[in-house]
């Protein structure tokens, strides 16, 4: 406990954690701060102190997976967002900080930049570790749509339903859409947003994925709406598609695509949208210079995963000779989103361990909980980019988009 004694102390500054370790000695950190309540672990056995320390996200993560780190009071949230309060992204401002951050960056992390290298067959099988996931998991936390990303709160009371629709409206509204249009949609996920496009404006809708149980519930979803005329789904990679299409959406999809294909991934947009094309780009993003995925996360949850700084994302489109046309922070509403699907979990916590297991559900858990602390005190937030061709290709001011949002929320 030594390692971790020391670094606790200098860690926990408000707040109060009590840690009970593995020799039944008994360790106290912070200091009581109103409305926040103390926070109390358990560690099973004397080695995961140290694992914590040496590799946090790793340490921690398969502690309370495998039960040697135990919640005695507050839940793994609690734990998390404590821990990473005391150390908020906007407080880490010192010269010292940012040094250790300038060290981090990618390609300087050799490792890290192998890890998210996400070719062609790498990817599919990627995709399927997390997406090819019982469709009744996702059922337990997500929306009836099963929009599997960032909602847009217009009201953070707003129930997870409403937000999800808005954020439907919210991204159509930026598409510029009419009737008449072809669209492209890149990780159309369970096909929610491809079908919500073709009900408000008759537009002509392909949804690509790389997730077979994504495509079959999106192809019967179209053909019970009897739309699968217009609304067609494929399992194809986006660097294979060919035509030409007058919109393209992609959401929560480039978290995906690696570093070393932003480029690719960008000239590939490029060549399929019509010249008076728009493209809207929803993704999450990095708040600073560019830094590795967590080791955690890599293994247990998105293998090949990589979340992009926003210097990343717009080198990738200037690379390409795409012309940025707006670009929107959301940073709050990923972390009410992951509160909801958290909330959600918990209180499903016996369909899913009968599901799988009780480690699997708790990595679910920490997955989650981690996600969410990462919005709220972490570098984390959502990037909305919206990208044209040719400058003449939408009108001068952003008005269109409040009124197309009014219409489409009415």
């Amino acid at each position: 406990m030594l390692l971790f004694d020391r670094a606790f102390k200098k860690l926990i500054r408000r707040g109060e954690l009590i840690v009970h370790a593995a020799d039944g000695k008994t360790y106290r950190y912070g200091a009581p701060e109103p409305g926040r309540a103390p926070v109390a672990v358990r560690f099973t056995d004397r080695s995961t102190p140290r694992k914590i320390v040496l590799a946090p996200s790793l340490g921690a993560g398969e502690a309370y997976m495998d039960g040697r780190l135990l919640m005695e009071q507050g839940d793994i949230h609690a734990l998390i967002d404590l821990v990473t309060w005391n150390n908020r992204w906007e407080r880490r401002s010192d010269r010292k900080n940012l040094e250790a951050t300038a060290r981090t960056r990618l390609p300087g992390d050799p490792l890290g930049w192998l890890r998210t290298y996400n070719q062609e067959r790498r990817s599919k099988r990627n995709v399927a570790h997390h997406y090819d996931l019982s469709a009744r998991l996702y059922d337990l936390f997500l929306d009836a749509d099963r929009q599997y990303s960032c909602a847009y709160f217009t009201d953070p009371d707003n129930s997870l339903e409403q937000a999800q629709l808005d954020k439907k409206a919210h991204i159509a509204a930026k598409l510029n859409l009419r009737p008449g249009l072809k669209v492209l949609d890149i990780g159309c996920g369970w096909g929610g947003m491809a079908l919500y496009l073709h009900q408000k404006t008759g537009a002509e809708v392909l949804g690509i994925t790389l997730s077979e149980e994504q495509l079959k519930i999106a192809r019967e979803r179209a053909a019970a709406a009897g739309v699968a005329d217009k609304v067609r789904f494929e399992l194809i990679d986006y660097r294979r598609v060919t035509g030409t299409f007058d919109r393209i959406v992609s959401v929560g999809m480039y978290e995906h695509v690696g570093p070393a294909h932003f480029r690719t991934f960008a000239a590939k947009c490029r060549s399929l949208l019509a010249e008076d094309g728009v493209m809207l780009l929803h993704t999450i993003g990095r708040m600073g210079p560019p830094r590795p995925t967590d080791a955690w996360t890599v293994k247990y949850i998105f293998p090949g995963g990589y979340i992009p700084s926003l210097s990343e994302i717009a080198a990738a489109a200037e690379s390409a000779r795409l012309i940025t046309a707006d670009v929107e922070t959301l940073r709050h509403h990923y972390g009410y989103t992951l509160e909801h699907w958290l909330r959600r979990t918990q209180a499903n916590r016996e369909a899913i361990v009968a599901m799988y297991d009780a480690r699997f559900y708790r990595m679910w858990e920490f997955y989650l909980a981690g996600s969410l602390t990462g919005f709220f005190n972490g570098a984390m937030v959502n990037y909305q980019v919206q990208y044209v061709r040719d400058r003449t290709a939408l009108p001068i001011t952003r008005d269109y988009m409040a009124e197309a949002e009014r219409t489409l929320r009415a």
